[in-house]
């Protein structure tokens, strides 16, 4: 055999090698799929319209003010409960009161309009600070859920009405004469369980 024979019979080999190997990655069917999915969470956003919901000055022992407001949920979710914290801070102007100014501020009651029959609640700012959604059950916010279906459904707003009161003691008030008190009141929507989608 020659040396052109040896090497036209190695390259055959080659080709014949090659293809075998090429043949072999190639020689099954196959397919495939793809799977996507996508979360975006919901918002909550609980708002309160007008948020000074009074400014009175030059009150007396004995004034009734009488105020609304809307609690608003621009949000995407429905919000299932309503907590409400108060907290407010004296400003005794002659540092002579021997006395919390907000023991004789009494909100006379907190309707909510759009929801519940009756009042929400009636006591002194000074008791309602010392208070929270789980010690007064029943009494504060869950009324204004009550009804229909329990909740305030995003894009939607409740109207509610506070009477606020300087109450008249019958006894000596002129620690207060010049006094004022700034209220705070936070509302804090949740969120309600968790369904199967």
């Amino acid at each position: 055999m020659g040396i052109k024979q040896k090497l036209g019979l190695g390259a055959a080999s080659a080709v014949l090698g090659l293809s075998l190997i090429g043949g072999g990655t190639y020689a099954y069917f196959s397919d495939t799929a793809e799977a996507t999915a996508t979360f975006a969470a919901g918002t909550l956003d609980l708002s309160a319209d007008p948020t000074t919901i009074i400014d009175v000055k030059n009150i007396k022992p004995g004034d009734k003010m009488l105020r609304s407001f809307n609690l608003v949920n621009g949000g995407t979710l429905d919000i299932a409960s309503i907590s409400l914290k108060t907290s407010y801070q004296v400003h005794d102007s002659k540092g002579n009161n021997v006395e919390d100014f907000g023991k004789h501020i009494r909100v006379n009651f907190l309707v909510n309009a759009d929801k519940a029959d009756g009042v929400i609640y009636s006591t002194t700012l000074d008791a309602l600070k010392g208070m929270t959604p789980d010690v007064i059950e029943g009494n504060v916010l869950s009324g204004w859920l009550a009804e229909r279906g329990g909740k305030l459904e995003a894009g939607t707003g409740d109207k509610l009405y506070v009477e606020y009161e300087f109450v008249e003691s019958g006894e000596d008030q002129n620690q207060f004469q010049g006094d004022s008190l700034e209220l705070k009141w936070t509302f804090e929507g949740k969120q309600g369980k968790g369904v199967r989608r």
